[in-house]
């Protein structure tokens, strides 16, 4: 716990550049100091360093037949970590953005993104200087399902559309084990995306060896997901994501996908991350509680480098860290991004905003969920449940937070509803 100040430190910190000593624990003064605790040396992420075989592990393994020798890829760009970018003034970036309103935004539109407006956006998006431009359907590679929603245009064609717009970003998936499988992978990585992100949630980062190998076999930037990363404890997080690391991956990322972290919850976890791993660490943040720009740069300060966020805010529940806001406001602060903040703002108001089926913002229920730190796939079913057996839906939310449960897990919430139904009646 940081002294005189609550725990959570001071919400901004002046930036100071990377080679120069500052409590923002850059990453060159990490270089500097010599390897961090769980860092390791000898073979190469990505190839010979990883854990035992899936039948050894208990995992699946359906997509072995699908791997080959591995070997590379000549497209610029297309394996390697975040790296360093240089903003106009030729300072490198404090972290790399990696911009998600073709993916985490194909939730608030249903899906339904035509080629025309993913050729719009992403377009603004590298005219604007963003480094990484992540295009998926909102559940990631092969998430077009009666389950997850129709997509209106196939990602693959969508995928295509937007790299041939780009001529500096790299383009970014999102797969989650069970949803997508390695096949989709070797489609996409042909169409032009470079950096496969792997989502687990933060218990089980146990299934994503397999997937992350194939990336990297690939050719590809892997980077690894916990989501839902306030449901446990920061050291408990740090464990998870030590086993990202170990299967290869170049960063794994805090997922905030409930937007229910405070400030300090941001930091801790993040600082564990940093702590523990010698990998990058990354930051996702939603807006439920509107702290999703001020978790952001609390990652920053505690050593993340690389940041999602989205025009606009546009995503899942109440929203993302909204990346137009967060590049002026860093650019404010003297912190580089190497992004134009006023191509962003531009790129918001003009392409993205008019597309929009409605204004992204903090309801009741966004900051219900928030608050109770569910994900947004159970509000409506809880609000359904909740007129059924004659409750409260913001007490079934607040039940099923309570109880930690994960997506996937939306049978819970009838058991929820009769139980307090009964209690209501027995009282």
């Amino acid at each position: 716990m940081r002294g005189g100040d609550g725990g959570g430190g001071r919400l901004v910190r002046p930036w100071v550049p990377a080679e120069e000593p500052s409590p923002l624990r850059r990453r060159a003064v990490r270089d500097a100091r010599g390897p961090r605790r769980g860092a390791r040396h000898g073979a190469p992420r990505g190839r010979g360093r990883r854990r035992l075989p899936a039948d050894l592990r208990g995992e699946p393994g359906h997509h072995d037949r699908l791997r080959g020798p591995g070997g590379g890829d000549d497209r610029p760009g297309a394996t390697g970590g975040g790296g360093a970018r240089v903003n106009g003034e030729g300072r490198a970036a404090a972290f790399r953005l990696t911009d998600t309103t073709l993916r985490d935004g194909s939730h608030a539109v249903s899906h339904r993104f035509t080629e025309e407006q993913v050729r719009a956006v992403a377009r603004a998006l590298d005219r604007a200087g963003v480094p990484v431009i992540e295009v998926s359907h909102g559940d990631g590679l092969g998430g077009s399902s009666f389950n997850y929603g129709f997509s209106a245009t196939d990602e693959r064609e969508l995928l295509a559309a937007a790299a041939e717009e780009i001529s500096a970003a790299k383009l970014a998936v999102l797969l989650l084990p069970g949803i997508g499988v390695a096949e989709d992978l070797k489609v996409v990585r042909d169409l032009g995306a470079s950096v496969a992100r792997v989502a687990t949630h933060c218990t089980e980062a146990d299934i994503s060896p397999q997937h992350i190998g194939m990336a990297k076999d690939l050719g590809m930037e892997a980077v690894g997901f916990l989501m839902m990363a306030h449901m446990i404890e920061p050291r408990a997080l740090a464990k998870q994501a030590r086993i990202m690391e170990e299967a290869g991956a170049d960063c794994v990322y805090v997922t905030d996908s409930a937007g229910a972290m405070t400030v300090p919850d941001a930091r801790a976890r993040v600082a564990a991350l940093r702590e523990a791993l010698s990998c990058e660490v990354g930051f996702h943040a939603h807006n439920n509680l509107s702290l999703a720009v001020a978790n952001s740069l609390a990652a920053v300060e505690e050593g993340a480098t690389q940041i999602d966020g989205c025009l606009c805010g546009l995503g899942a529940g109440a929203g993302n860290c909204p990346s137009e806001i967060l590049v002026a406001v860093c650019d404010k602060l003297g912190i580089p991004t190497g992004v134009d903040p006023l191509a962003m703002m531009d790129a918001a108001e003009e392409v993205v905003r008019p597309l929009m089926p409605r204004p992204q913002v903090i309801d009741r229920s966004g900051l219900l969920l928030g608050y109770a730190g569910v994900y947004s796939s159970f509000l409506l079913h809880a609000e359904r449940a909740a007129e059924r057996f004659g409750v409260d839906a913001k007490d079934i939310l607040i039940e099923l937070g309570r109880r930690k449960v994960v997506g996937g897990q939306e049978d819970m919430i009838v058991d929820v509803a009769l139980d307090l139904s009964k209690r209501a009646g027995a009282g």
